[in-house]
């Protein structure tokens, strides 16, 4: 038989598309009408139901936590799932409706702030929200536009940040003749820039990088390689500060690392990375035995003054297994609420007060603790964790304001009492609690984020702006936005309310002012760099 030509075949699938041929044919139009009502009302009903069932799952997801709150109210925490195991947490992150709220809540707290920001202080340092005007605090750096870019991108907040990478690579100078601290300057710029370079891809934010580090890099021309923590960034001249009698901060000098560190391996270059690690080599000649160094080193000898070791201000350290035992020795608890604290020490006496700064060392131990190999040593360390994070959420739940005090001191059947009674929107206690909840899975994290958010929106939030306070029992506010409630206090609280997925800990780790950093293999090793937690996970001593 012979075969059909292609052209016919196609004539003839044609002409069913046709219009003219149904209507020469109305018997066929009527079937062709029949199958299209039918088909569209079989989609429709699809859809409908798939709406529905969506609309039950999360009628049922409210429901379970609901009773969840119930439960934690009444005292009962559930680590477990209650659904099924096969439905990862992140999942049930991602259709948690609350979660999904107060993730918006913070979004646009970021949003009035960053708005504020542009409309009163753009390209300056830091805003004063009630007189509406900026200041350079840090020597005209744009130091809170920079430590906001890796918020801004992490948000989604696209168009906001585009316009600061704009001021960055048009407006950003370091040239000034200003003696700036070393310390702020690598944790709030350069971490900043390294951070919006590793979320965005952007080159110039590394070449900003770069050329600020440079700048910084004459203070570590010490005989003992330990830093000076001033240096002026247009003539290279390095010093300390007059009230520590020529020594240096051991949080200054030993905190560089993280940043130090990634620079080096995305500029190929090693002279960031051996300015680092010296610090930690000459620590290391230093270290006593209990893992606790006084706050002041000098910057000559490399030895250590006589001072007060604290975990509040000032202190930062490595070395972090040998100052856990440190850290136990310090800690006591208070009657009748069994709160515990960690003290302050003096020569051989123990201060029964507690830097409202020192409440990033739950969110430190509990990191560290799944480090251990002894499990039981992890369990002490964790339940420490949990201890003192309970702690610090009460600075803030103690207080007429429900916002915390810049310190509190303990007495024997008191508890607690604020010291020093301003807040300045500090991010210590919402870092650990976005810690504890990762590592733990429990909700009461959350809830406790919650309250100090709420806090800070009743107390703090202006119409130009977040202010402090001067005092949280009064409630008076004071004038300034610190450029670390948009790069950490409000970051914080987003990822507290996100899937653990966002700025996985496997993927990145945190700078002290809580600018995520990729973390790189070495040399094709999974594991990340030496220094794998950020200097923020380090003791302050």
């Amino acid at each position: 038989m012979a075969r059909r030509s292609s052209s016919s075949s196609s004539s003839g699938v044609w002409r069913y598309l046709n219009p003219a041929y149904y209507l020469k044919r109305p018997k066929r139009l009527a079937l062709l009408f029949f199958v299209f009502v039918a088909a569209t009302f079989a989609f429709w009903d699809r859809q409908s139901l798939v709406r529905e069932h969506e609309s039950e799952i999360s009628r049922l997801a409210d429901e379970i936590n609901r009773l969840h709150d119930q439960l934690r109210k009444a005292g009962v925490h559930l680590d477990e799932n209650p659904i099924s195991d096969k439905i990862s947490r992140e999942k049930l992150v991602e259709i948690d409706p609350i979660n999904n709220q107060r993730r918006e809540k913070v979004k646009e707290a970021m949003v009035h702030a960053w708005n504020s920001y542009v409309k009163y202080a753009w390209g300056m340092d830091e805003l004063q929200p009630q007189s509406k005007n900026g200041i350079n605090s840090f020597g005209g750096l744009g130091a809170t536009l920079v430590d906001s870019l890796d918020t801004l991108y992490i948000m989604g907040l696209k168009d906001e940040f585009q316009r600061a990478r704009d001021w960055v690579a048009e407006s950003l100078s370091f040239d000034k003749d200003y003696d700036a601290s070393v310390f702020e300057t690598t944790i709030r710029v350069v971490g900043g820039l390294l951070s919006a370079y590793d979320l965005s891809g952007d080159k110039i934010f590394l070449d900003k990088a770069k050329d600020i580090t440079d700048r910084l890099l004459p203070a570590w021309d010490t005989t003992s390689g330990i830093p000076y923590n001033r240096i002026n960034l247009a003539h290279g001249r390095a010093h300390n500060p007059g009230w520590t009698n020529g020594d240096s901060i051991l949080a200054d000098s030993g905190t560089e690392q993280l940043e130090f560190i990634a620079l080096s391996q995305r500029t190929g270059d090693p002279k960031y990375q051996q300015k680092a690690e010296n610090v930690i080599r000459q620590l290391q000649k230093i270290y006593p035995t209990d893992g606790l160094l006084p706050i002041y080193i000098n910057p000559h000898s490399g030895t250590t003054s006589y001072s007060t070791i604290t975990f509040g201000a000032m202190g930062d350290r490595q070395m972090w297994e040998t100052s856990m035992e440190g850290l136990v020795s310090l800690t006591k608890k208070t009657t009748p609420s069994n709160y515990y604290y960690i003290c302050e020490k003096n020569g051989g006496s123990l201060s029964d007060k507690m830097d409202e700064l020192a409440c990033f060392a739950p969110g430190m131990l509990a990191l560290g603790a799944s480090g251990y190999e002894d499990t039981q040593k992890a369990e002490e360390i964790m339940n420490l964790a949990k201890e003192l994070a309970r702690t610090c959420y009460n600075f803030y739940q103690t207080t007429p304001t429900k916002l915390a005090g810049e310190n509190y001191f303990f007495h024997t059947g008191q508890d607690m009492n604020v010291g020093t009674s301003w807040n300045i929107l500090r991010p210590e206690t919402v870092e650990s609690l976005m810690y504890l909840w990762r590592l733990t899975g429990n909700k009461t994290y959350q809830d406790w984020g919650w309250d100090i958010f709420q806090a800070f929106e009743k107390n703090s939030r202006i119409e130009s702006g977040y202010v402090g306070l001067r005092d949280v029992n009064t409630g008076e506010k004071d004038n300034m936005m610190q450029s670390f409630f948009l790069a950490e206090t409000l970051k914080y609280l987003y990822l507290l309310f996100s899937p653990p997925s966002v700025i996985s800990f496997d993927e990145w780790v945190f700078n002290t002012e809580a600018h995520p950093l990729r973390i790189v293999p070495l040399n094709g090793n999974s594991k990340a760099h030496s220094v794998e937690t950020s200097p923020k996970m380090m003791f302050h001593s």
